[in-house]
């Protein structure tokens, strides 16, 4: 083809030149990645990865498919993509670490209208950066450009992360017990749920950008750097308890708040109950639900409320679950109690003795 010849599929839309540029950048990102089980290269059509299984006794698989929503929104708003990379990874991560899984790699596919290269390699340097931290393999992935499909500007960005569990080690909700105690990590702001309520609110209603503060509040950050603050990792702080008989379930904390997350880790006929205060609840949240006139059942259902992650623990155990989580350096609270009988969650209101059950 001559220089000045243009591609036939560049006029359809799909600039085959943009994608070698930006794979270069994104090759030397997932190889920086790379853990001793990774066997293949980048841009391999498969990548190959053997998994370490000696010292196990029954060496489980655990899978797991996210993507970050419409934070991507936001991220767009702010001509930021640096981040989301980072909450897809962290949120794969959580979801396979409360069932007592550590990872071993991760793939994500990255769609977009028209390709821009700077954009997709910061999407994929968060991905990388995550995967680094986590001790996990970013082993491949794709990245389609789809004209007509989505528009320009628009991204999606999707993860797959596969983990392992010895079989006798898998938290699967068996072990608790009724008067088993409720432990709070904090999250660090709205991680990836809740962002079409909270666009909604904060942009159409209020009419703020992502450049401005939030008025008449005490928040110091700028709306942008709030709302796309990094879905946390709790594999540091937990990750040493994973063998700890004292630990009997986790529930990581999105999609259906605290309402609809904590009974999936409890048996049937147990319910959870938490009593309100044993926390602070940050101000965005409390912001939202002001200006946004959300009910407090539909908040505690949509938003994780400042925890991203409960764990459920023998009370006996509680000493060396604290002091374990202590010397990670994870702050943690306790929140509540698994009780006998019933089902879902009872809120406790504190002072005013009154409670609700969802």
């Amino acid at each position: 083809m001559k220089a000045d010849q243009k591609s036939a599929y560049a006029d359809a839309g799909v600039d085959i030149d943009a994608q070698d540029r930006a794979l270069g950048k994104i090759k030397k990102l997932v190889r920086s990645t790379f853990t001793d089980g990774v066997l293949s290269e980048p841009g391999s059509f498969g990548g190959l990865f053997r998994p370490p299984v000696e010292g196990l006794e029954e060496p489980v698989l655990v899978a797991s498919a996210d993507g970050v929503g419409t934070k991507l929104m936001v991220a767009r708003m702010a001509g930021d993509f640096s981040t989301v990379g980072q909450d897809l990874v962290n949120h794969c991560v959580n979801d396979i670490l409360v069932q007592g899984a550590r990872p071993l790699f991760f793939m994500d596919y990255v769609g977009a209208g028209v390709l821009e290269p700077a954009s997709v390699v910061d999407l994929v340097s968060g991905v990388a950066t995550a995967c680094k931290e986590n001790g996990c393999a970013l082993l491949g992935g794709e990245m389609a450009e789809m004209p007509g499909f989505y528009d320009r500007g628009d991204y999606e960005l999707v993860g797959f992360i596969l983990g392992m569990v010895d079989r006798p080690r898998i938290l699967d909700g068996s072990r608790v017990r009724p008067r088993d105690l409720l432990i709070g990590l904090p999250s660090s702001g709205l991680h990836t749920n809740g962002y079409s309520l909270v666009r909604r609110v904060v942009f159409d209603k209020l009419g703020l950008s992502v450049g401005d503060r939030f008025p008449d509040t005490e928040i110091r950050d700028r709306v942008g750097k709030l709302l796309l603050a990094p879905h946390r990792t709790y594999l540091p702080a937990v990750g040493p308890l994973l063998d700890h008989p004292g630990l009997h379930a986790m529930a990581h904390i999105t999609g259906g708040g605290l309402t609809e997350n904590i009974p999936r880790a409890l048996p049937m006929r147990t319910r959870a109950e938490i009593r309100i205060g044993t926390w602070r609840i940050p101000e965005i949240f409390h912001y939202l639900q002001d200006h946004g006139e959300i009910s407090t059942e539909e908040m505690f259902r949509v938003f994780n409320m400042g925890v991203g992650m409960v764990l459920v623990i023998d009370p006996e155990a509680a000493t060396e679950v604290f002091a374990s989580l202590r010397d990670a350096g994870q702050k943690a609270f306790p929140m509540g109690t698994v009780q006998e009988g019933g089902s879902g969650v009872v809120y406790d209101l504190g002072s005013s003795g009154d409670s609700t059950e969802q």
